[in-house]
């Protein structure tokens, strides 16, 4: 496969980050200011020379292979604010982060388009969302940890790791997380966290030698999609406790990489064991590190998008007949 120039946003930078590790050169529009989608390259993130930024008057200038949107705002307002109406007409990517959020089961996605390819981050979120008739594919998550860090487990605490929970509430878990610190103690890691006694935001880069320190990871959420700090919590070999939600159902297994369940009393359980017993602690993390490697390898994760770039490509060579037609 020849090398894409390639247009998105910047939506999630962790993701973001491990989408750029394949190999095309990926384009950022930015703004002053840096509003919503026009970051560019944050900080904190090792970027690699294959990220360029590029002024927002000027996208509409340069040539593209692709066009990948990550967010509604970059579907529907976005592309027609930034692209020329050609670029409108390349092969077109919507990466969807999120399982659907006004019904879980009934709700439509923005796009309905069939020279649209619609990406899902997990299974669950391709199962929920109504997609109409445009065509979907799954790209699990694939995380990269520095091969230098090991997990420890020296610190007898949960670790937690959520950005803005406490403005988000019931739905990543507030409840659950201010409940169970009742009774476990849990560190909480992430933007704003300092509002619920946490240690507040920790670079990308910073955080896989924090979180080996801690005896498990703790993921208290109720409905969203995979977290990367999850997949690299489990990369590390920290054993994970969370709730049998969601796609996590299809990652953890009980006994073997951690603990999942709905009985809040019984993750209480299951934790102070963690607690209590650093060798489990440590036999269970390692079933998490192997679960991790099979399943979330960067490798698989870029051939996965090798894949879907292909198709989309194929695809809009096979419309632009049609499109010219209009």
């Amino acid at each position: 496969m020849k090398r894409l120039r390639i247009l998105t946003w910047h939506i999630h930078g962790s993701y973001l980050y491990y989408l750029t590790q394949a190999p095309h050169e990926f384009y950022l529009p930015v703004k002053p200011n840096k509003p919503e989608g026009y970051g560019g390259k944050l900080s904190g993130f090792a970027w690699g020379d294959n990220v360029h930024e590029v002024a927002a008057e000027e996208v509409q200038n340069l040539e593209f292979d692709c066009v990948l949107f990550q967010s509604q705002r970059n579907y529907l307002q976005d592309q027609h604010d930034i692209l020329s109406p050609a670029q409108r007409q390349l092969p077109r990517l919507f990466l969807e982060h999120d399982p659907p959020r006004e019904h879980p089961t009934d709700t439509r996605h923005v796009v309905d388009d069939p020279a649209v390819l619609l990406v899902h981050v997990t299974a669950f979120n391709q199962l929920m969302w109504d997609s109409g008739r445009t065509p979907t594919r799954v790209v699990d998550h694939g995380v990269i940890v520095p091969s230098g860090v090991q997990y420890t487990g020296e610190i007898p605490k949960g670790i937690v790791v959520v950005n803005g929970l406490r403005s988000r509430g019931r739905r990543l878990g507030l409840d659950i997380f201010e409940a169970i610190r009742e009774e476990i103690p849990l560190d909480l890691v992430g933007m704003g966290s300092e509002a619920l006694g946490g240690l507040g935001e920790v670079s990308h880069a910073e955080l896989p030698a924090l979180m080996a320190r801690y005896r498990f990871f703790f993921h208290p959420i109720r409905y969203t999609s995979l977290g990367l700090a999850l997949c690299e919590a489990m990369t590390l070999g920290l054993p994970v406790v969370g709730l049998a939600t969601t796609e996590l159902t299809t990652v953890v297994e009980n006994g073997i990489s951690g603990y999942i369940d709905t009985c809040l009393p019984k993750l209480v359980q299951h934790m102070q064991t963690l607690l209590d017993d650093a060798r489990l602690a440590r036999r269970l993390g390692e079933g998490a590190k192997w679960q991790a490697q099979e399943r979330f390898s960067i490798q698989r994760f870029i051939r996965d998008w090798e894949d879907v770039f292909a198709e989309a490509i194929a695809r809009n060579r096979e419309q632009q007949p049609l499109v010219m037609g209009r």
